[in-house]
């Protein structure tokens, strides 16, 4: 397993869900939701990887049910290609998360919290749960967890 902080994404269109992992890559930690403004959260997310000292983002990538991209996940290419123009030497990689934000809701429904109450929290979770995955596909393989960003062919560790 390597060492060093991970920050994860669940970008949404309004909202970024952003967890963290410790720097063993052992737990998965809520940190924050950022909203989509015009932009600017690309530099609050550059704030966060200086913040936890991060040495790799896992950003979520929305697939269909059948495994096929769709418009979400050219988004969250676009979206990550222009967050690695300003952030050229922290390596960004594509999970597949399919389902996180059901289960998210589904988790924090079971915690007691309604649906106004866990509005704010929930990419968070979302975030979490993305981590948390890519984190135990490490451990299992070996290996970086899912896709470089540029690369859309090469099948993701499972």
């Amino acid at each position: 397993m390597r060492t060093g902080v991970r920050l994860a994404i669940d970008l949404g269109t309004r909202r970024i869900g952003v967890a963290r992992s410790d720097a063993a890559g052992i737990l998965a930690l809520p940190v924050e939701t950022v909203y989509r403004e015009g932009g600017q959260e690309m530099f609050r997310i550059t704030e966060l990887v200086a913040e936890y000292n991060a040495k790799e983002i896992i950003i979520g990538l929305p697939r269909l049910l059948s495994g096929k991209e769709g418009k979400n996940a050219t988004d969250v290419r676009s979206w990550g290609a222009e967050l690695e123009q300003l952030l050229p030497t922290c390596n960004i990689r594509l999970v597949d998360e399919r389902l996180t934000s059901v289960s998210a809701h589904q988790q924090l429904r079971s915690a007691g919290l309604g649906g106004r109450e866990h509005k704010s929290v929930v990419d968070q979770q979302a975030a979490v749960l993305i981590l948390e995955q890519a984190l135990e596909i490490e451990r299992r393989t070996g290996r970086a967890p899912g896709l470089p960003l540029g690369n859309g062919s090469e099948s993701e560790g499972a």
